[in-house]
């Protein structure tokens, strides 16, 4: 090559690069804008904002295969369950003959179509409402729910868009109702004791950490049932990181986020897209309607976030290739580090040969909740008894008044991670920043709650 096509080739990829990193930048001031668009005289925090203390009274919208697990967990916590829905009423009586064997009475049922929820929402008998339906769903049963007078819980992924992040901020911060995601993977035996370890001194200044939804759902989304009826359409949409809640919402919980601390900005990519593509074509026949769709997520995402302190987190997604299961959970300090999968843990000094070591011996971090509601998790619970866990600790929340662990600004923060990282990938990879949902009051608290609950 001459100095001329040298020169030639290096000002094409100096227009690429600039036009990447400009159309990034678009991408960014246009989350930005949407920063400011609170409406006129909302300003109220619900950091810190403590439920009514009271029993609260479920409405559970959504009775499908994740449904009936958070119910059956709800149901061990003795929680009071007065209305379910479905748009499958089979599983909506499914449901509410588990409440009746839980020795409640017969709860309402609305399963008369999508929108049925509504009428839900607007009885004067429900002060909480729990929301596990196809992620599209999520933010439009929130508000609805909110504006109601209701607090709200949605599954992960939370919420799917920018926009809708903004929304359910802005909503509860008008009606007062807190909105909550439940991000179940928080309260993992080991995810609570190595937070209550980091917050004793042990890893000393953290410095980067690393969560993962490693996950073969091939078989999951082919599926004629359950998710596989809407999930695998997602991946027909938008490439990038879909599902980031699971392996950061631990991280974000030792790095303190939105506790002094927050993410700035966001870099994605992608691999190329190959495993639902091979899977079509190994098991399903000609003719299938599943042949015309496109997919367009990459097999592998890796998203790498900056926050404002200068910490590193990656995240990666990965659903549609053979591989273990695996969150990854790393959190690294100027101590030592923690990974999962196994569980293992070094410390400086702590062996001759540079070899991990079990996390048996710290014990002594061992978290309240467990060492009160381990055994019954153990049993009862889904996912190790984390379901458990997480839903006994947000009746506990409800029923003593507390304000909630996690609130509505890390259910958009963790959930802005799917739209920036999809728009980061759109883009070359190029930086992508992250709105600041709680308006600068993240500076206004320093710990988890999770840390420091008995």
């Amino acid at each position: 090559m001459n100095f001329d096509e040298q020169n030639s080739e290096l000002g094409s990829w100096t227009r690429r690069k600039f036009m990447q990193l400009s159309a990034a930048s678009a991408v960014s001031a246009g989350a930005m804008k949407l920063a400011h668009a609170a409406p006129a005289g909302v300003h109220r925090t619900m950091m810190n904002v403590a439920f009514e203390k009271r029993n609260p009274r479920i409405g559970l919208i959504g009775t499908g295969g994740r449904g009936t697990s958070l119910l059956g967990d709800l149901l061990a916590a003795d929680a009071q369950m007065v209305a379910l829905c479905d748009i499958v009423k089979t599983k909506a009586e499914h449901a509410a003959s588990m409440v009746v064997a839980a020795g409640q009475k017969q709860p309402e049922l609305y399963t008369n179509g999508p929108h049925h929820y509504e009428a839900l929402v607007a009885r004067n008998d429900i002060d909480f409402v729990i929301v596990a339906t196809p992620w599209s769903w999520h933010a439009e049963m929130a508000l609805a729910a909110m504006k109601q007078g209701k607090d709200v819980a949605i599954e992960v992924p939370g919420v799917t868009s920018i926009e809708d992040c903004w929304k359910i901020v802005h909503a509860s911060e008008e009606t007062r109702k807190h909105c909550i995601m439940l991000e179940n993977c928080c309260y993992g035996y080991n995810e609570t004791l190595i937070l209550r370890m980091i917050h004793g001194g042990e890893f000393g200044d953290l410095l980067y950490g690393e969560g993962a939804y490693i996950h073969d759902l091939r078989n999951e989304l082919f599926s004629d049932a359950g998710e596989g009826l809407w999930r695998r359409t997602e991946h027909t949409l938008r490439d990038g990181n879909l599902y980031p809640s699971h392996g950061l919402g631990p991280v974000a919980n030792y790095m303190s986020d939105q506790r002094g601390d927050r993410f700035a900005h966001i870099v994605s990519m992608s691999s190329p897209q190959r495993g639902l593509d091979k899977y079509r074509n190994e098991h399903l026949k000609q003719g299938d309607p599943r042949w015309k769709e496109r997919y367009v997520t990459g097999d592998m995402n890796t998203s790498l976030i900056k926050t404002a302190k200068g910490l590193t987190i990656t995240v990666k997604h990965a659903v549609s290739t053979p591989h273990p299961y695996d969150r990854i959970n790393l959190i690294a300090g100027t101590k030592g580090l923690f990974q999962d999968y196994p569980p293992r843990i070094y410390f400086e000094g702590m062996n001759k040969d540079e070899a991990f070591g079990s996390i048996d011996a710290w014990k002594k971090y061992d978290h309240p909740l467990w060492k009160r509601e381990g055994e019954i998790a153990a049993k009862i619970g889904g996912h190790g008894g984390m379901d458990y866990i997480m839903l006994y600790r947000l009746l506990q929340c409800c029923r003593e008044g507390l304000a909630p662990d996690m609130d509505v600004y890390d259910a958009a923060a963790w959930s802005a991670v799917a739209p920036l990282s999809v728009a980061s990938v759109a883009h070359g990879s190029a930086p992508v920043e992250f709105p600041d949902f709680t308006g600068g009051k993240w500076r206004e608290r320093t710990i988890s709650a999770i840390a420091t609950q008995a």
